[in-house]
């Protein structure tokens, strides 16, 4: 078998052994919660009775390992479970949801990968100057900050001074795409801002490191210019660093987008997942926790496969 594939192999098995961990690590989590599921959802009032009643319903007098492979067994079927708050089929509710998130992810993957990249690259076109260093300076003064604080700042300046964009980011099907995105701009703003001094200086640092190969120093001395030598030969050597801390980040634009949700009331899983831990809606915490770990080790696996398969020397073993 070719190392390549096993090695994508091995990755694929090792990120699903983690999503296995996950699961129990997210089950364990809830059950021990203070408190009692049954008293949350009947009130104080309820009788010990009805208390016993609902016990019984919901399973929790079983054993804490027969409810978790009960649960991940209806998991890996598709099934979710029904929130206990309102009877609702968690799949259903949670699919809504995490279209919305995955749509306020992806535009602000589109806005700050490039821009990332982009500024990573005049960064080291201007290595050690003013630009390199207003670049640097900027995005770690960005990350630096916490990204409510940064929520509520564009939120004041932008759409309450200003009033260009609305202060809270509700979308729905009724609307297009443009008032979708003016909806979302603020959102894809401060996310772009918290993930783009990562990305930008693991590019700087990748393809500086680059700069270093002897191949690179043979182009600059057959007279080609610093723009060409960095984006036709640096860059394209250096995209596997990069693809591992864009994945991290695109991972994080789904996993924590929890605070920009509930800074923005924006309707998407981070604002679903507070809206039911504040009600102790046990089911629904755990889907959304086994969601949210199974796209950020999913997007961690992919990042792992796309640097086996950008590395010549895995790929063209001697």
């Amino acid at each position: 078998m070719h190392p390549v594939l096993i090695l994508v192999v091995q990755r694929i098995a090792l990120g699903l052994l983690l999503l296995v961990a996950a699961s129990v690590l997210i089950f364990a989590g809830t059950m021990i919660l203070p408190g009692d599921v049954a008293q949350s959802i009947l009130g104080q009032s309820a009788t010990p009775e009805a208390l016993a009643n609902l016990r019984a319903e919901l399973g929790l007098n079983e054993p804490p390992v027969t409810r978790y492979f009960n649960w991940l067994f209806g998991v890996v079927q598709g099934d979710l479970g029904t929130a206990l708050t309102n009877g609702q089929d968690i799949a259903t509710s949670m699919g809504r949801r995490l279209s919305n998130t995955l749509f306020l992810a992806f535009w602000a993957a589109a806005v700050a990968v490039p821009l990332a990249i982009f500024l990573g690259l005049v960064a080291v076109l201007y290595r050690d100057r003013w630009p390199d260093k207003l670049i640097s300076g900027v995005t770690l003064a960005s990350i630096s900050i916490p990204e409510f604080l940064i929520g509520y700042v564009l939120m004041y300046f932008v759409a309450v001074q200003l009033g260009w964009f609305s202060t809270v980011a509700m979308i729905n099907d009724s609307m297009t795409l443009m008032e979708k995105l003016s909806a979302i701009a603020l959102p894809v703003a401060v996310l772009t801002l918290v993930v783009l001094a990562h990305m930008m200086r693991m590019t700087r640092a990748a393809i500086l490191n680059v700069m270093q190969s002897a191949y690179i120093e043979t182009a600059e001395l057959k007279g080609l210019s610093a723009f060409k030598v960095i984006f036709r030969h640096a860059f394209p050597n250096a995209i596997a660093p990069i693809v591992n801390v864009v994945m991290i980040n695109l991972a994080y634009l789904v996993v924590g987008v929890v605070v920009i949700e509930v800074v923005f009331v924006y309707p998407g899983m981070g604002q679903y997942l507070v809206d039911h831990v504040s009600k102790r809606d046990v089911p629904v915490v755990q889907a959304c926790g086994l969601v949210f770990a199974a796209v950020y080790i999913g997007l961690n696996m992919v990042a792992d496969i796309v640097s086996i398969l950008a590395n010549p020397r895995l790929r063209h073993p001697k």
